[in-house]
């Protein structure tokens, strides 16, 4: 198997695990939602930092989630053509889209966000909210999520090419939207 193979494949065995990270902050999120509303329709107690947690966790959920669905071949596109199209022709289809338009945004956007998410841990921002909570973990998540997506797209960029060249065996089915 060839360096960058393993690479491509070391890069999707740790997408897998940030899955998991997802996942978990998805339920995480939905029980701290539930216990919050429990307690403040309830008690009459309220907290803006149980609300800003979730939002933490739908960053988790989005930003480490995302690169598992590019994994899982799973992400949106725009099926005018893609669903017609037959044989290695979705996979030459896959390879354009992902160096032409995934890659160049997913590093715009990591490059764009970094310095926000430094000014935030420098200034040590806080949420504006009473009872909030400091801001850059959840800015930390942009710059790693956009350059780990980044890093996914060229393990399926990778991935594609071994196929298209006949070294490595992939699932290339693509289920099509119900119409």
């Amino acid at each position: 198997m060839s360096a960058l193979l393993k690479f491509a494949l070391g890069v999707d065995w740790i997408s897998e695990r940030f899955g998991r990270v997802a996942a978990v902050a998805v339920l995480m999120a939905a029980l701290i939602s539930a216990g919050n509303a429990f307690v403040r329709y309830g008690f009459d107690l309220s907290s803006n930092a149980w609300l800003e947690i979730q939002w933490y966790l739908f960053a988790v959920t989005v930003m480490l989630g995302s690169p598992l669905v590019l994994k899982l071949n799973e992400h949106v596109r725009v099926d005018l053509i893609y669903g017609k199209l037959g044989g290695k022709a979705p996979v030459y289809v896959d390879v354009f889209g992902l160096v032409v338009f995934l890659l160049p945004v997913m590093l715009l956007l990591a490059w764009l966000s970094w310095p926000l998410f430094v000014k935030m841990y420098v200034t040590g921002e806080m949420s504006s909210n009473a009872g909030g909570l400091i801001r850059w973990p959840a800015m930390l998540l942009l710059p790693l999520g956009f350059a780990w997506v980044s890093l996914q797209g060229v393990s399926e960029i990778i991935k594609r090419v071994a196929y298209l060249q006949g070294t490595y065996e992939m699932d290339t089915h693509y289920e099509k939207p119900v119409q």
